[in-house]
């Protein structure tokens, strides 16, 4: 929008606003300072306060005209509105392209969005060899708009040969995939030029698996074999049923039973029959008080009560039927259980299941820091909870110690899904969330993102757990946003802290691509579990309660505070 007179408009927005506006100096002089210091000038042509259309941050400097001055403003929601319908139009338009190309048919919608996330676009002018016979290569291609030629040289003749050509929607360079990595055909772009998606092997079979059960025959016999496919092979080629994506082991969901003893009592129970013993947290949001049924302290519960007028005031009432929503479908040992709701004139209450080993972040505040097994034992807590939740679909996107409560015998169980959200197969969500130090980059930048933002999350986890602080922190939210769009590269690790090991974890974890991050593979979570961070580990023993946990909460029964 363009303000001819800028004082008068901007008297008329809030402060609230003002800090969500970038921007653009079209005449006038305008002085830059902080504190009362000035830090200089600007004229026009400069953009300023371009961070407020990523963050929700405070003004780190003040701006006054010297002059009359004309400006150029863009709203956040306006900017992240238009980002995430361009986002999202530009997701669904590959996602389509890519069902429509043979090699990917039999894909899943999710699979195929993480082979869309780690795609590269190219340009080739015409005459340009895309491919040149005898070079070595890993790359697959897929044509998007344009034609190339493809020529072989063979055996007795003086010039290549001309072998066909290729049209939007052919592929070509699929045997670099597996494993041949000279070049046996030229591909040379045909005019007015071509554009091209590109695939690096690491991350085709990362993301699809082994291509080994789908080899053809491309009626080359007489020839050498060629690099690159027909466009339409016949029928009789290939069934592609080898290109199911290989996969975790799909725990089968128990089937509905009735309603059990305890889920009949609480579908009758009633807010007067709840008997509070004592608090256990108070925030802004109300407070967690440990409470037992009709004064039975042999059998306690947290409440969790929400102050309504918080709820409205702040704009949270999805958040909250989402949390309510999702914690009463999950059923696992490594999740809180929500067992009922209620509400009252002035709050909204859940009745949780009670965990008296407390936070995790307060043990690891007194403590300082975990050894490495210590770490590894409550990773591997958290990443049976991600595992389950990401087979229902649902992105948590608030993993921290904070949200990770010990239980009597030292265990972990994630609580808190007021950020948690359930996707349709293959999709993305653009909401801005999550606490600043674990956020992602495709968070950060409005980009669309899924489940492979949990996975940058454990990654900034295991560095806290082990550094006794999170890797990416500073003074305000602004400069740890920053640091994050940085890179993990970019960071230094104290080795004294945290090993070789777990640092090559934390980087396969944190990759700035989320379709290259470790566990959006084929292999999905157990990529993780293979990594030799985790060699030896007993995952049978955790599952079943079996092993030790590294810290035992002081818990002598279940009234204890």
């Amino acid at each position: 929008m363009l303000f001819p007179k800028l004082p008068k408009n901007i008297r008329l927005r809030t402060l609230e606003q003002l800090l969500k506006l970038v921007y653009a100096a079209l005449k006038g002089e305008l002085q830059v300072s902080r504190e009362g210091t000035v830090l200089g000038k600007m004229g026009p042509g400069r953009v300023f306060g371009e961070l407020a259309i990523l963050y929700n941050c405070t003004r780190t400097a003040s701006v006054q005209a010297l002059s009359d001055v004309r400006l150029w403003v863009l709203d956040r929601s306006v900017f992240q509105m238009i980002t995430m319908r361009l986002g999202m139009e530009r997701h669904t338009q590959l996602m389509d392209f890519l069902k429509k190309v043979e090699i990917f048919r039999n894909l899943s919608d999710d699979r195929i969005s993480k082979v869309a996330d780690v795609l590269d676009q190219d340009y080739y002018a015409e005459g340009h060899y895309v491919i040149r016979e005898g070079e070595k290569g890993d790359t697959f291609f897929i044509l998007t708009s344009g034609q190339v030629r493809v020529t072989q040289m063979i055996e007795g003749e003086t010039e290549p040969r001309e072998i066909r050509v290729l049209k939007q929607g052919d592929f070509f360079g699929e045997k670099a995939l597996l494993g041949e990595e000279v070049r046996t055909a030229s591909v040379i772009a045909l005019a007015p030029g071509v554009e091209v998606l590109t695939l690096d092997r690491e991350s085709f079979l990362k993301l699809i698996g082994e291509l080994e059960a789908w080899k053809r025959d491309y009626g080359d016999i007489d020839r050498k074999a060629l690099t690159v496919t027909h466009p339409r092979p016949s029928s009789s080629t290939s069934s592609y049923a080898g290109l199911a994506p290989a996969s975790s082991p799909v725990v089968p969901e128990p089937p509905s039973p009735t309603k059990t003893a305890m889920e009949q009592e609480f579908a009758v129970l009633q807010l007067k029959d709840i008997k509070r013993l004592a608090t256990l947290g108070v925030g802004g949001f109300g407070r967690v008080e440990l409470v037992c049924i009709n004064g039975d302290k042999s059998r306690t519960f947290a409440l969790k009560a929400l102050k309504k007028k918080h709820i409205v005031d702040t704009r949270q009432q999805e958040h909250i039927f989402a949390e309510r929503n999702i914690m009463m479908e999950t059923r696992t040992d490594w999740i809180v259980r929500l067992y009922t709701t209620f509400r009252d004139a002035k709050y909204v209450y859940m009745l949780l299941e009670v965990c008296l080993g407390g936070e995790l972040w307060t043990t690891l505040r007194d403590r300082g820091h975990f050894d490495d097994y210590t770490a590894r034992f409550f990773v591997a807590c958290v990443l049976e909870g991600l595992e389950y939740l990401h087979r229902k679909s649902i992105v948590y996107r608030d993993l921290k110690p904070e949200n990770c409560l010990l239980t009597g015998n030292g265990y972990l169980k994630l609580v808190d899904f007021g950020f948690a959200k359930k996707l349709a197969s293959g999709r993305k969500t653009w909401t801005f969330c999550g606490t600043p130090e674990y956020v992602s980059p495709e968070i950060i930048l409005n980009k669309g993102h899924d489940q492979a933002a949990d996975y940058w999350a454990l990654g900034i986890y295991i560095c806290e757990l082990m550094l006794g602080r999170p890797p990416f922190q500073a003074a305000d939210p602004m400069k740890t946003y920053t640091l994050i769009l940085k890179g993990v590269d970019a960071l230094e690790i104290p080795n004294r802290r945290i090993g070789k090991t777990a640092t090559a974890l934390v980087k396969k974890l944190c990759r700035d691509n989320p379709g290259e991050r470790l566990g959006s593979g084929s292999g999905g979570v157990n990529d993780i579990r293979k990594h030799r961070w985790f060699m030896g580990f007993d995952w049978e023993g955790l599952r079943a309660r079996s092993i030790k946990a590294p810290i035992l909460p002081k818990v002598s029964n279940p009234a204890d505070v």
